[in-house]
């Protein structure tokens, strides 16, 4: 590695406000804020939106779309590519 290129990595916290949860990491992201970690020590803390704690994906409350539905709907109103049929005009 070249030595002076590289951004400082350090202890950061991730805090997702939404579900309550945070995690310990290292990271070049910076912070003004802080927080106390469970272990005593004191870490610069980055809120975000979405973690595992919280996305639908990670949840299991994710909804599986009808794309099935909507290309025969898509078909119906516009007509099949294959057929080469259009709206009618």
């Amino acid at each position: 590695m070249k030595f002076g290129i590289h951004p400082v990595s350090r202890p950061v916290v991730f805090r997702d406000r939404s579900a309550d949860f945070a995690f310990l990491t290292r990271s070049t992201a910076a912070s003004d804020k802080t927080v106390e970690w469970e272990d005593g020590s004191v870490y610069p803390v980055v809120d975000v939106e979405t973690s595992s704690a919280s996305h639908p994906f990670y949840t299991g409350t994710s909804r599986v779309l009808d794309t099935a539905g909507r290309v025969e709907r898509f078909e119906r109103r516009y007509g099949s590519p294959a057929s080469g049929a259009g709206p009618a005009n």
